[in-house]
C-alpha cells in the first residue's frame, strides 16, 4: 500500500511543491529558489539538470552527509572540516545566487 504512494508522489512532486513567499512578495528570487525542483530532479536522477537547477545541490548534500556520519564515527580535525564545508556550502549559495540575479547564469 505504502509504495504506490511513494511512486505517486516522486511522480507528481511538482504538485506539492511550496511557492517561494519572497518571489511572490516581492518578484524577487531568494538564495533558496531552485532547491526543491534540484532536489525533484535529483530524485528522478537528472543529475545534470539538478546542479543547473541549484549548484549548490551537491555540497548541501555532502555537507549533511558529513554532518550526519560524525554522529556515528568520530573524524579528526571535525570542527575543521565541518566549518570548510559549511563555507563551501554558503559560497557555492551565495555565488550561484549573484550569478542568477545578474542573468550571467541562466
Amino acid at each position: 500500500m505504502m509504495k504506490p504512494i511513494i511512486t505517486t508522489l516522486l511522480i507528481h512532486s511538482e504538485r506539492y511543491m511550496m511557492p517561494c513567499l519572497n518571489k511572490k512578495m516581492f518578484g524577487v528570487e531568494c538564495p533558496g529558489c531552485g532547491l526543491q525542483r534540484s532536489l525533484d530532479l535529483l530524485l528522478h536522477g537528472e543529475f545534470l539538470a539538478a546542479f543547473k537547477m541549484y549548484p549548490a545541490i551537491y555540497p548541501m548534500i555532502f555537507l549533511l552527509l558529513f554532518l550526519g556520519s560524525t554522529l556515528f564515527v568520530k573524524f579528526k580535525h571535525v570542527v575543521f572540516l565541518k566549518w570548510f564545508f559549511i563555507t563551501i556550502t554558503v559560497g557555492t549559495i551565495i555565488v550561484s545566487y549573484l550569478l542568477k540575479m545578474n542573468n550571467l547564469f541562466n
